[in-house]
């Protein structure tokens, strides 16, 4: 009886972490060159901005200080288009290429469409978001 408290407990706090760490959804990449050799990497997005305090400081600062110009139209655009769930913001074809970026269910969805290769990427808002508010914090001062 005890080994079954246990083990439901275990269960239970595993359920709890699965729960918290996809609750933001998952960001992915696919691949697809022209040898046909995909690449996808699928991770949850509470992940991300978690990922940001395991890269040396030296590094995440200089990024930070690249990016601090646009960080407040990151932000601002990112809780913009929160209220916009289904929209087009680019869709741009020639005669072998294709670049759409839209957004759908919170999330921004980047789709390339070209004869050597095929990318596309999902990434909730919301990650944005968090990520842009860290690099805020890290940026030097304007």
């Amino acid at each position: 009886m005890l080994l079954a408290k246990v083990a439901l407990g275990c269960a239970g706090a595993l359920a709890l972490a699965g729960a918290y760490t996809f609750h933001e959804g998952i960001v992915s990449v696919q691949e697809v060159h022209a040898n046909g050799r995909p690449v996808h990497v699928w991770l949850p997005a509470a992940v991300v901005p978690m990922a940001l305090h395991m890269v040396p400081a030296h590094y995440v600062e200089h990024a930070a200080s690249q990016v601090s110009p646009w960080l407040p139209t990151i932000r601002a655009l990112t809780k913009a288009l929160e209220k916009y769930p289904d929209a087009e913001l680019v869709d741009v074809r020639d005669s072998n290429q294709h670049v759409r970026a839209r957004t759908q269910h919170g999330k921004l969805l980047i789709d390339v469409d070209s004869p050597d290769e095929n990318v596309h990427v999902a990434c909730p808002l919301a990650t944005i978001e968090d990520v842009s508010r860290q690099l805020t914090a890290l940026a030097p001062a304007a």
